[in-house]
């Protein structure tokens, strides 16, 4: 079966449509909760989803997304309940493409054979994992090839300029273009040369560019709407569920409403 991840991109392609990608963490405000919200997303027409798993030093994120995972463990979140929870609302007929965002030494734990055929079990589409650099991914690329596995979704970031030829040449999915240095959650705080460095992914990737880092609103992406093809909102979405009490439907009126508004630019 085609993954879900690339059948997205190549129909939203045909459909000269962006996507909206979202992240939220596992497990929050509980795992019945989280189903919902996952299922919320899906109605409202949100492209791909990322599912953070909670990690006790999160390298990359932010004081939100920081906040959000230490809340999720304390509740008893892990690797293995939110297998069973991908297990559930694929059971239930949820078709959105799911990427599990998480850190190497989870999966390295988990033990990276079983981890992938537990994601192959359990329906994740992809996998981002922002500690792991290109250099380092083989142990865990030779399980990626089995068939139905989960694709690498590969990041780079303004520094990455001389490298990103090299990481992109097998990249599958879309590209994660990080929009500033330092960590998520850094509101419009984007690299000054955002558009120069994005255009120069976009030159030579084969595979679509998305945004992410910073973006709350569509219209932040506008400048860039001519060399992006989709974006992706994570802290300013865990706020917005967070100030709503994780009511479903707050996450439908803003998924639906970003949706509209970055084909409208």
């Amino acid at each position: 079966m085609e993954n879900r991840i690339e059948q997205r991109m190549q129909k939203l392609q045909e459909k000269g449509e962006k996507a909206f990608i979202t992240y939220m963490t596992a497990g929050l405000p509980d795992m019945a909760g989280c189903k919902e919200l996952i299922k919320a997303q899906e109605k409202a027409g949100t492209d791909v989803l990322e599912l953070g798993i909670p990690f006790s030093d999160p390298v990359a994120d932010g004081p939100v997304i920081q906040d959000a995972s230490y809340k999720s463990i304390q509740l008893g979140t892990n690797l293995k309940k939110v297998l069973e929870l991908m297990k559930e609302v694929r059971a239930e007929g949820v078709q959105l493409p799911i990427i599990f965002m998480m850190y190497y030494n989870t999966a390295l734990y988990f033990g990276l054979e079983k981890f992938v055929e537990e994601c192959i079990a359990s329906g994740v589409d992809g996998l981002i994992i922002p500690d792991l650099p290109l250099e380092e991914q083989g142990e865990l690329q030779q399980y990626l090839n089995k068939e139905n596995a989960p694709i690498l979704i590969e990041l780079v970031s303004p520094v990455s300029a001389e490298r990103v030829p090299k990481i992109l040449e097998n990249a599958r999915g879309f590209v994660y273009c990080v929009s500033g240095m330092g960590v998520t959650g850094q509101s419009g705080n984007f690299h000054r040369e955002i558009l120069n460095y994005l255009a120069s992914v976009k030159k030579v990737s084969k595979i679509p560019v998305m945004m992410g880092f910073g973006i709350e609103e569509a219209k932040d992406v506008a400048p860039m709407k001519d060399v992006i093809d989709g974006a992706i909102v994570g802290s300013h979405f865990i706020k917005l569920l967070e100030a709503n009490d994780y009511k479903p439907e707050a996450a439908v009126e803003y998924c639906s409403k970003f949706k509209r508004e970055i084909n409208a630019l």
